[in-house]
């Protein structure tokens, strides 16, 4: 199953002047795909993205298990003015969401539960050397997000990135503690590196 992994290396297909984004999902002890995540996004907000930045328009991305049909994890994105909103679905109900911060150097998405807006986790990092940390509300680490260099001439000459996903020392004792860090990655590349 592909969230019972404690380590998923996500990595972003190369395409140019393409209007969605496919990300594999790579068990890092073989290099075997595991699963993939899709940009899936309405025709209309599809087409849109021709004349319009991307960002400011909704969109759904997909996980997909091995060669399953039905997505087992959907994020969610509504259109972004001032700050990120993601819903984050498994099977149509709301595990939890993700709230971007407005101000703040190091803290970059709250992660709160589904019906009582309470924050339950925190994300926090820097953009200087891409790395990023799911907390607990005690401090407590989730799990890591990091960024894998490919090579200069695939950072040079297009967006694509990789990105290691690492459960912590407190995923355990954490609800869907793989299936929180993959979306905070999807959030944390969908969101914040277009603003970049």
């Amino acid at each position: 199953m592909l969230f019972r992994h404690q380590a998923i290396f996500v990595k972003e297909r190369v395409g140019f002047l393409k209007l969605t984004d496919v990300y594999d999902l790579l068990d890092p002890s073989t290099g075997g795909q595991i699963g993939q995540i899709r940009d899936e996004p309405s025709a209309l907000s599809k087409y849109l993205r021709l004349v319009v930045n991307k960002l400011l328009l909704p969109t759904r991305f997909n996980v997909y298990e091995g060669d399953s049909g039905q997505p087992s994890l959907s994020i969610v994105k509504k259109s972004i003015i001032v700050r990120g909103h993601l819903d984050v679905e498994e099977r149509g109900q709301v595990l939890f969401r993700l709230r971007g911060k407005i101000f703040s150097f190091r803290g970059y998405y709250d992660v709160l539960a589904p019906h009582s807006d309470q924050i339950v986790a925190e994300v926090r990092g820097d953009w200087k050397g891409w790395n990023f940390k799911l907390l607990n509300p005690s401090g407590g680490e989730v799990g890591t997000i990091t960024k894998k260099w490919a090579g200069i001439g695939k950072e040079l000459f297009t967006s694509a990135d990789n990105y290691m996903v690492v459960l912590g020392g407190e995923a355990a004792s954490f609800p869907k503690p793989m299936e929180s860090l993959l979306a905070v990655a999807i959030a944390l590349d969908a969101v914040h590196k277009e603003r970049k």
